[in-house]
Order: C-alpha cells, then structure tokens, then sequence
C-alpha cells in the first residue's frame, strides 16, 4: 500500500472511532452524571475534532509535487501535528476548570451502575488498539501527525484508567474521587499536548536530526570505496523529512565521468534512507587544497571503527 492510502486510511479509522467514543460517553456522562465519563467525553470530543483536521492535514500532505511545492506536501505535517496540540490542551482546560468548579461548589453527584464502568474500560480497550495501529503505520511511514496522535491514544488509556478509578471510588462511597480523577485526566491531556509540541518543534526550526541517523548518513558517504574522506557534512530537518549536503573528498586525476558517478552513487546511497528526502554532494579533489578534518566526520569513523 502506497503511503498515501496508509495515512488517508489511518485518519478515517481514527475520526470513526473517536466519534464512537464522543457518542458512548456522551451518553453514559448524561445518564450517571459523573465528572469522570464527563472528562472522557470532553476528551473525546476534541480527539474527534483535531481527527477532522489530522483528515484533511493528511489529505493535503499525500498530494503529489506540483509546480509550487515540486518536493511535495509533506512540510505541512508538522502544522496539523501543532493544530492537534492546541485542541489538547483547550480540552484539558475545560476539564481542569469544570472539575474545580465542582470541587469548590461541593456540588459532586454521582449515579452508581456498571454503564460508567463499562464505558470506560471500552475506551481504554479500543485506545489501545489505535495507539499500536498508529504507532505502527506512523513510524512506518515518517508521519509525525499520525505518530502524534498514537501519543495522544496512548495516553488516553491512562486518563481512561484515571477515570475509571475515579467511578469505582464515587461508587464505594468517597464521591470526591470522581472529579478527582477529572483533573487527573485533564493532566494527562495537557501533557500529551506538550509531547506534540516537544516533538514538532524539531521539524519546524530546521534541527539536525538524531545522531545515530547523521553518523549513518556519513559513513554511507565513506562506505564508497574511492571517497576519501568527507567534511562539512550538514543534515536538517525541513518538515519531518531531511535535506543533507556535504563534501566528499576524492583523488585529483579521476575524470569528469568518474567523478559524477561518485557523486550519483553517494547521493543515492544516502537518499536511500527513508528519513532523508534530498542529498547534496560535492566533490573535493585533492589537488584543490580543500581537503581538511572535520570533527563531527572524524567521531563518527572513530566510534563506527570501535564498534568492529
């Protein structure tokens, strides 16, 4: 399957069951009452909204290059992935600030019954299921929207959790649990939304990526057998994909030919890295003078001949 059709389908499976969600525990919160399911609700609700826009984010970053965006649409990911955040953290606002209300009202009404139960312990079952779905086809596919949002499901299991212990609780007779557990989904939430933002960021200000992957990106540049060494190697982040330019350095007497296919078969090797889009190569012949140490070149040869 293309990536395109994965992720479209990943964010429809994702708006279904979240609208699911909304529908069950709308119902159940209007039955019981409780601030817990009315959490969830809440939660739920702007899962289902922000999987609207992840929709259509998703729909817009699968169109092919065109004319204005020849390196495609993918850059727009990360956007979609803050857009999901700002929802995040409105929903848990809203429940940090119903919970208190309730809390310092006294007003705290709790129905007993299994639905409140029930509910909850679907919720959790489900968020499961999409967290390994979306992680899966998110790391798969290099898509920080869907990554984002498996983040988000993960830890909706334990809200879900959170709030389950806050029904049992109410049930048994301490009531205050249940708002209780209010704040503490409402805190999971919030810090969902500070994973999000934490790991977008990144994709947006042009940061080098791990060093593990610049350390593979300079030794397939070395692993060609007529490159000498490499310097001013630069790796960046724009949009979740990489761009990488650096200076391979080869003997002065190989001819134009030669030298162009170094410089293809280099390319190629780097590029062929799912995470990098583009690679830039230039070729430094020795003659020139420009062969120099590169620090960052040197570390990774010392640590990668260490390891054999």
């Amino acid at each position: 399957m293309s990536r395109r059709a994965a992720l479209r389908r990943v964010a429809l499976v994702i708006l279904a069951a979240n609208v699911l969600l909304v529908v069950l525990k709308g119902v159940v919160w209007q039955a019981t009452g409780s601030l817990a399911v009315g959490s969830e609700a809440v939660n739920s609700l702007a899962d289902a909204t922000y999987s609207l826009v992840i929709v259509a984010g998703i729909y817009l970053t699968t169109q092919p290059p065109d004319f204005e965006h020849p390196h495609g649409h993918e850059r727009i990911e990360p956007f979609v992935s803050l857009f999901v955040a700002v929802g995040i953290f409105a929903a848990g606002g809203a429940i940090v600030w119903q919970a208190s209300q309730s809390l310092l009202s006294g007003d705290v009404t709790v129905s007993r019954g299994p639905a409140a139960v029930a509910v909850l312990l679907f919720s959790a079952a489900l968020k499961y299921a999409l967290y390994r779905y979306c992680l899966a086809i998110g790391t798969e596919r290099n898509s920080p929207a869907v990554v984002a949002t498996a983040k988000d499901n993960r830890n909706d299991i334990l809200t879900a959790a959170a709030a389950l212990v806050g029904v049992l609780g109410a049930s048994a007779g301490y009531p205050v649990l249940d708002p209780i557990a209010a704040i503490v989904v409402a805190v999971g939430i919030v810090y969902t939304g500070y994973e999000v933002v934490r790991d977008n960021v990144d994709y947006l200000v042009g940061a080098a990526p791990p060093e593990d992957l610049r350390g593979e990106i300079i030794q397939r540049a070395l692993d060609h057998p007529d490159v000498e060494g490499a310097h001013d190697a630069i790796a960046h982040y724009v949009g979740p994909e990489i761009d990488v330019s650096l200076h391979v350095e080869v003997e002065g007497d190989k001819t134009l030919r030669e030298a162009h296919d170094i410089e293809s078969a280099v390319v190629q090797a780097i590029e062929d890295l799912p995470e990098v889009d583009d690679a830039f190569v230039h070729v430094d012949p020795k003659e020139l003078g420009e062969w120099k140490r590169d620090e960052e070149v040197d570390r990774y040869v010392v640590a990668e001949d260490s390891e054999d």
